[in-house]
């Protein structure tokens, strides 16, 4: 296939890419407010401005335990939060407190994973092969194989911890990049293999309130479908294990939450959801002790938030309905601009089910046609517009995801994205005419095969 001359020109760059939440969706106004009452009474301030209590800023533990417990049907607890700086800042310290490079094996990742996660299993020492894909396939057929060294162990968790032979990770709900949801007959599956093998089971428990029945509009706009039982929830619910400490209870499964995605990502504020022991343990990482709670400032205007029933509303008349309407824009953009090329995309997160959530949508190229590396490069050359290939989600060798692409629709204004969709609809065109032209996949009747 010969390159074109690039068409771009001085178009409006388009970032397709970028999951970050539009800037009409941080609640700017409803900060303004909680911090201007926070930093007015001393009796506030002072504590939030201070170094605080290793597991995290009580009030919003406490705020958490009951907005948590409500939403999930759970009885609140509040011993089994532990608040954190995010999702990734508290997956950097679950690997650092319970797991060690010469102890446990490998981690065990649900493919198309979360790539940026990578670089934080590599730093905790999980390079060089010793992150794997496959999630629960590949942990039930190759969790016994190496990566440890034995019984060598380089750190010293004490009594407050221990260390897991397996680390699985995965987003259940709304998975980044895929959108799909795993089923609750899936979960308990996963949570049961995690037990018998001593794997820690941690779940980036970021898209649960992004979540939305598709086409809903009107009175069901920026409403909240049933959420799914945590992962954590699952395995608490069965009781200690057989790999328990005499006296201790850790438990096989946590949720990495985050409020990234539902205040604001500068915020810098979540929480995991676990065992009393496990948050406890968490609690003891020694980035942690040394200054005590993370983002303590920002978790007591969180709490203001929670605790006042503001943040509910916000994601009800904001960002839900925002990302609903976000979300039936682009589908009818991608039937409408890339259904011509056998295009395909998810349209549910649930099977059998009219529920989506999070901020992206999954696309899969047609057999025969150009690769998605391909097309992201010439989007970028000829349309200034950026896609995500699925390559970059993969986790080790081998090509899986050449022929998927990850659009994400929350970042860019809706005129944009549907702009995006059409430029790319656009590529599709000119690859296919090129491939005409030079007889690139033709059959014998000269057919064109996947750009028909």
């Amino acid at each position: 296939m010969s390159s074109s001359t690039p068409k771009n020109n001085n178009k409006k760059l388009i970032n397709l890419l970028r999951g970050w939440p539009s800037p009409s969706m941080l609640p700017s106004s409803l900060l303004l407010a909680v911090s201007t009452t926070l930093l007015s009474n001393p009796d506030l301030f002072i504590p939030a401005l201070q170094y605080g209590p290793d597991p995290g800023y009580q009030p919003l533990r406490e705020a958490l335990a009951t907005w948590l417990g409500n939403a999930y049907a759970v009885s609140p607890n509040v011993n089994e939060i532990c608040i954190t700086g995010g999702a990734s800042q508290g997956l950097a310290c679950v690997l650092a407190s319970f797991t060690d490079p010469g102890y446990t094996k490998v981690v065990w990742a649900g493919e198309p994973c979360y790539y940026l996660a990578c670089g934080i299993f590599e730093d905790a020492g999980f390079g060089k092969g010793r992150i794997r894909g496959g999630g629960l396939r590949g942990f039930e057929l190759g969790q016994e194989e190496g990566g440890g060294e034995g019984e060598k162990v380089y750190k010293d968790v004490g009594r407050g911890r221990k260390l897991y032979r397996h680390v699985v990770y995965l987003v259940a709900t709304s998975g980044n990049p895929s959108g799909k949801t795993l089923s609750l007959e899936r979960r308990r599956e996963l949570v049961r293999v995690a037990r018998e093998y001593d794997a820690l089971i941690v779940v980036d428990d970021v898209y649960d309130f992004l979540q939305w029945e598709v086409g809903m509009d009107g009175a069901g706009k920026g409403e909240l479908p049933g959420v799914l039982p945590r992962l954590s929830d699952i395995d608490i619910g069965m009781g200690r294990s057989q790999h328990e400490p005499e006296g201790k209870w850790f438990g096989h499964a946590i949720s990495n939450g985050s409020f990234s995605k539902l205040v604001g990502p500068g915020m810098r504020t979540g929480w995991v959801h676990g065992t009393e022991d496990f948050a406890f343990g968490l609690a003891q990482t020694g980035s942690t002790k040394s200054g005590g709670a993370p983002s303590q400032l920002c978790a007591a205007m969180i709490t203001e938030l929670v605790t006042s029933g503001k943040l509910d509303v916000h994601l009800k008349t904001n960002t839900r309905s925002a990302l609903q309407s976000r979300h039936g824009r682009i589908l009818a953009a991608i039937k409408k601009e890339l259904g011509a090329y056998g295009v395909g995309v998810l349209e549910s997160s649930e099977h059998g089910k009219s529920v989506y959530g999070g901020y992206f949508v999954w696309l899969t190229l047609p057999e025969g046609g150009p690769d998605a590396e391909e097309v992201a490069e010439w989007a970028k050359r000829e349309e200034n517009l950026v896609v995500a290939p699925g390559k970059l989600f993969e986790v080790g060798e081998g090509a899986k995801f050449g022929r998927n692409i990850r659009l994400c629709f929350s970042w860019e204004e809706i005129e944009d994205i549907e702009e995006g969709v059409r430029r790319l609809g656009s590529v599709l065109g000119r690859m296919r005419d090129g491939e005409k032209q030079h007889g690139v996949g033709q059959g014998a009747e000269g057919d064109t095969g996947a750009f028909k």
